[in-house]
């Protein structure tokens, strides 16, 4: 095990490329095995979780080459097996992910529980209401095995938009028999570059960047090469980064349009950048004044599903939140225990108040001081490693593995920017 020793205070400043984004390129992976001709996927993130994925397609019997930095490439030709080893799936949350291609390309498929963050309950039913409405049978007994003779098209309305259950169902439906509607869709940018691939493979799917999707089932799928997104949860990350240390960062390669609802977040708590091209710069001397609602009303950062505040975000959010001048109530919906992290940010001496597991009234700005951590998922350890870079004095952080599935080579690229940080092992 390995931990991340902080020395807080100094400004970030820089040049930075964002990674492609986690959360299109797992999703992406499973797709690939769609096809019977290899498919090469460019821009992917080098993360614990992609790799665990990768793992588990040649564990299935795919060919999975790495062609260059951040180039893989994925021959699923020779899959056979259709059960995914329940010591990789206990590592990530996205194994289920596998659920749908191995379905509609081989009748059947068997699930191990995935693992991933502890953020809360997080239902599995929309996978299975989705699944079952093009025609899987599905039975629970340990682990959950998929079967079908033939999937069919369906008219779909999911109970919820989550995101990889509609990625489930898209890729489903991509081979499905006739046409499928796919209502409630989540439309996130990962949902939109799952489609894109697939529609690169041969899918038709139409309504991408919306909550309705219709797919046109076809009966094969080919290879492609195809390049993911910028990861906008990292850019986040880093605008957060660059305010609270009072840096000057210019963040290459984002996607503009991805980032209209985090511009008005961040514009709460009097952070704001400028844009040229693809490249975004934070610049020092940021006001950090939270800005009230009309009648002087604080304000609040809420999360909802796309195009709405990203849930993976308010972890940040409530850190820079405690560098502003003012309150902000931080109002984490979604998952029902993702701030208790906080107390953590509460010893290191922050003023919050945890109202309930959904809620936090943070009060800034408060001075940080370096203290020993432990990170409890992807994002909350990320908003860790941003205290302790303002913060007065030493951190430590501990689990460091779950900060690494989610962001690429972050010591590194942090320490070109600046950051007195190393990573040691335990």
């Amino acid at each position: 095990m390995h931990q991340y020793r902080i020395e807080g205070g100094h400004p970030l400043k820089g040049r930075i490329k964002a990674s492609g984004n986690k959360n299109a390129a797992l999703p992406c992976i499973a797709a690939t095995l769609l096809a019977e001709e290899p498919v090469i996927l460019r821009n992917v993130p080098e993360i614990e979780d992609v790799l665990v994925m990768l793992d588990v397609c040649r564990e299935l019997g795919a060919g999975v080459d790495a062609i260059g930095p951040g180039a893989w490439r994925i021959d699923g030709s020779g899959v056979q097996a259709a059960e995914v080893p329940a010591q990789l799936a206990a590592k990530v949350r996205a194994s289920i992910l596998f659920a749908g291609p191995l379905l509609a390309r081989f009748g059947k498929v068997t699930l191990p529980p995935p693992g991933g963050d502890v953020i809360g309950r997080r239902r599995l039913d929309t996978h299975f209401l989705a699944l079952e409405e093009l025609g899987a049978r599905i039975e629970i007994d340990g682990t959950f095995q998929f079967t079908s003779n033939k999937l069919k098209g369906a008219d779909i309305f999911l109970d919820e938009a989550s995101v990889t259950a509609t990625e489930n169902a898209v890729m489903a439906a991509s081979m499905a028999e006739g046409q499928t509607v796919i209502r409630n869709a989540a439309s996130e940018p990962h949902v939109q570059d799952l489609c894109r691939l697939l529609n690169a493979m041969g899918a038709r799917i139409t309504g991408t960047g919306s909550n309705i999707l219709a797919i046109e089932g076809v009966s094969a799928l080919h290879g492609t090469d195809f390049t993911i997104g910028p990861d906008y949860m990292e850019v986040g990350s880093f605008i957060g980064l660059a305010a609270v240390t009072r840096g000057d960062l210019t963040i290459e390669g984002v996607a503009p349009d991805d980032l209209r609802m985090i511009k008005l977040g961040f514009g709460r708590l009097g952070i704001s950048w400028s844009l040229e091209g693809g490249d975004l710069s934070v610049h020092s001397g940021q006001s950090m004044r939270v800005v009230p609602d009309l009648g002087g009303q604080i304000p609040k950062i809420d999360d909802a599903p796309w195009p709405g505040f990203p849930p993976d975000l308010t972890s940040i959010m409530t850190v820079v939140a405690t560098q502003v001048e003012g309150t902000i109530l931080v109002h984490e919906k979604m998952f029902e225990s993702r701030m208790f992290w906080v107390d953590k940010l509460i010893g290191m001496g922050a003023r919050i108040v945890l109202c309930d597991p959904h809620r936090a009234v943070v009060s800034g700005p408060s001075r940080l001081r370096g203290d020993s951590l432990t990170s409890p998922d992807v994002r909350a350890g990320m908003a860790l490693v941003i205290a302790a870079l303002c913060a007065e004095g030493t951190s430590t952080i501990k689990n460091v593995y779950q900060i690494e599935r989610g962001y690429e080579r972050i010591t590194e690229r942090l320490q070109a920017l600046g950051a007195k940080m190393e990573r040691f092992d335990d």
